[in-house]
């Protein structure tokens, strides 16, 4: 991709899924790139998976002062920020009525009170500079319904609007995205299925798969990179076809 070369990039939840895959791709265009992650030995797995790594960074990212703290030893480390891939979340499966209000404080706590920590720490650094992009893994989850995942949606719905926002009061210096993932067949989640589990999930996506890692990351790329030049304040939705129906492709 055209301007990646050289950039500084910062991946939070970098060391699992998206976001590690997301790191590689960063790096095979020549960026410099830090992981933030609160899992140990994720980051000592990543180190070891990506040895070209700038480096990686400790935060939990809903304690703010963590998250700011993080933010500046990645500004050290790589002399500078370009490029914030603002992607660490979590989830948790339960029914509507069976939610507790620690489950919905944690989601909202890290899915969107964490995004915003982390944006802002990072959109002050690049506004005092050459600016910047910051692009936000929203999810399918935060464009339509979907049951026994209310805290999560309600949180990536939160992150779709905040990318918005910040989109218009941060240009023309900052460029703000999101990308919404539908299905993805990361490690974990291959994990929890069956073949059979698997092959019926499948079955309902129009284009009979899951998403790989990388392909989100490529988007992540393009986005990040000069050919988007003029792409801010929008939500991309990778999710093959699945949302494209309604009811019907569900």
């Amino acid at each position: 991709m055209r301007g990646l070369d050289g950039k500084r990039v910062l991946i939070t939840g970098g060391a699992s899924g998206i976001g590690a895959a997301t790191a590689s791709r960063f790096l095979q265009e020549g960026s410099a790139v830090v992981v933030l992650d609160s899992d140990a030995q994720g980051r000592e797995g990543i180190r070891r998976k990506l040895p070209d790594l700038a480096g990686t960074v400790d935060a939990d990212v809903s304690d703010q002062q963590q998250v700011r703290s993080a933010v500046d030893d990645a500004v050290k480390i790589m002399g500078g920020l370009d490029v914030l891939i603002n992607n660490a979340g979590i989830s948790i499966r339960h029914k509507f009525l069976d939610i507790t209000a620690e489950e919905w404080a944690k989601i909202i706590a890290v899915n969107l009170t964490g995004v915003f920590y982390v944006a802002q720490a990072a959109a002050k650094h690049m506004v005092e500079h050459d600016g910047g992009v910051i692009l936000q893994t929203a999810s399918t989850n935060g464009v339509v319904g979907y049951p026994n995942y209310a805290d999560y949606n309600a949180s990536k719905a939160g992150v779709i609007e905040l990318t918005r926002s910040m989109a218009l009061e941060l240009a023309p210096k900052i460029r703000v995205c999101a990308v919404a993932p539908g299905y993805v067949l990361t490690p974990m989640q291959r994990a929890e299925y069956t073949e059979q589990m698997l092959n019926e999930v499948n079955s309902k996506i129009p284009m009979q798969r899951h998403a790989m890692p990388e392909e989100v990351a490529s988007l992540f790329a393009f986005l990040a990179s000069d050919e988007a030049s003029y792409l801010t304040g929008h939500v991309y939705t990778i999710d093959g076809a699945e949302t494209a129906g309604g009811l019907a492709s569900r």
